[in-house]
């Protein structure tokens, strides 16, 4: 018997270091090569290194949120021969991201690499009680009270995929376990769930304790009458074709915002807090934050200052898009200038965003809803939306902070002068 260390491969685009998402071995188990063994985070997404050798796991580098830097030990294995060595490159490791709409494409044609694709199966627990996934579907799973083992999959070794997980849920299979009890029915509970937090999570946490600690937030919130500017998204919509995709207010409200900062150029600003100097941006680069099963991410729309209404609107569903099925390249996850922020239908009345550093400004949408408004000696049913903002106060003056939520109003409630 010999020892084989497997060091962290090189992830790509620049990756130095990567955090343990999932081991999905242990000390002790027998794998065999290409079987997968742990999930790394990096700023993108969860990428899944498979066992370069087949032998006993030794020994592992870390626990679940600790940094492993590349190049270092990650995995050490017993082996059978006197050969021994070390594995510290790229190529003697395969590095899988989960990538749904490739998988589901292989499986949708019945060949994957040339070989016939497996036919999905009830998935069996391994040695420790685990079935083969990625962390984002086992935490969607826990969060809807579903069992893992009763969904077939459809990848290599009958790994879950997301497209083998969402089938499952569309299926309805777990409706009748997943079904509330009757509240006499229900048993008491007793106990605690602890979650470790680890990556994306943490660095959302990190993120937002730095800036709730650094920046003396200016909340501004004012309401809006989006009647005109509902009536003009509803013409548009009704002149396309039934395969095109529908306009939603958002890139309205992009374009609006766009044009407002020609005049507040303080607010579409960088703060380089080592170097003490804010960095005024000519472009709106326009941060959309986006949910996805990972958490809080902030895809960029580049040069939002020069796009029309569809080109803004197709953007913003192609970088939101990449933001979930983690296809989005570093580049189009950083550089935004100022960020704008929607809870759709959850938008509530009032919010307070947390500004994303290192930015000056943060536009959170609020829902939109029919009320009576006083109009002239009119009293009128209004679409009326509220618009919540938060500035750093350090560097955007109050006033300056509502002038500018005035003037996007305004361009708001007479629609046709955003495109004038």
């Amino acid at each position: 018997m010999s020892e084989f260390v497997f060091k962290l491969p090189d992830l790509g685009e620049g990756t130095v270091e990567s955090e343990i998402a999932e081991w999905m071995v242990k000390v002790g188990d027998e794998v065999q090569e290409e079987d997968p063994i742990c999930s790394m985070l990096t700023d993108k997404a969860a990428v899944e290194l498979s066992s370069p050798v087949s032998g006993r796991v030794k020994s592992l580098a870390g626990d679940l949120g600790d940094v492993i830097t590349v190049g270092s030990p990650l995995i050490t294995f017993e082996v059978n021969g006197a050969g021994g060595g070390e594995a510290d490159k790229g190529t003697t490791a395969e590095a899988k991201k989960d990538k749904p709409e490739a998988k589901g494409k292989a499986a949708a044609s019945g060949r994957a690499g040339g070989r016939p694709a497996a036919a999905p199966i009830a998935t069996p627990p391994g040695a420790d009680g685990k079935v083969m996934t990625s962390p984002s579907i086992r935490r969607r799973a826990r969060e809807a009270g579903i069992d893992l083992t009763r969904v077939a999959g459809s990848g290599p070794r009958g790994r879950i995929l997301k497209t083998d997980f969402e089938a499952h849920i569309v299926a309805g299979e777990d409706k009748a376990e997943a079904r509330p009890k009757p509240a006499s029915a229900r048993a008491a509970k007793n106990g605690t769930t602890e979650i470790k937090v680890v990556g994306l999570r943490r660095r959302i946490a990190e993120r937002m304790d730095q800036a709730n600690r650094e920046v003396p937030h200016f909340a501004y919130v004012e309401e809006v009458d989006v009647t005109a500017l509902e009536d003009l998204r509803r013409h548009l919509n009704e002149r396309k074709g039934e395969d095109e995709e529908r306009l939603t207010p958002l890139p309205f409200l992009a374009m609006a915002l766009a044009r407002v900062l020609d005049d507040f150029p303080q607010c579409n600003a960088h703060y380089d807090s080592e170097r003490g100097v804010i960095i005024r941006h000519h472009a709106v680069h326009l941060g959309i934050a986006t949910q996805t099963d990972d958490g809080l991410k902030v895809p960029v729309v580049r040069n939002a200052q020069s796009r029309s209404l569809e080109d803004m609107a197709a953007e913003i569903r192609r970088v939101t898009q990449a933001a979930r099925d983690n296809s989005a390249k570093r580049e189009e996850l950083s550089g935004s200038t100022i960020t704008l922020t929607s809870l759709g239908k959850l938008g509530g009345i009032v919010s307070t965003p947390i500004i994303n550093l290192p930015e000056v400004g943060i536009i959170a949408v609020n829902k939109a809803v029919d009320r009576p408004v006083i109009v002239g000696d009119q009293i009128e049913v209004r679409r009326m939306m509220n618009l919540s903002s938060s500035f750093d106060h350090r560097f955007v003056d109050g006033y300056d902070a509502a002038s500018m939520i005035q003037a996007l109003k305004k361009l708001l409630e007479q629609p046709a002068t955003i495109f004038i």
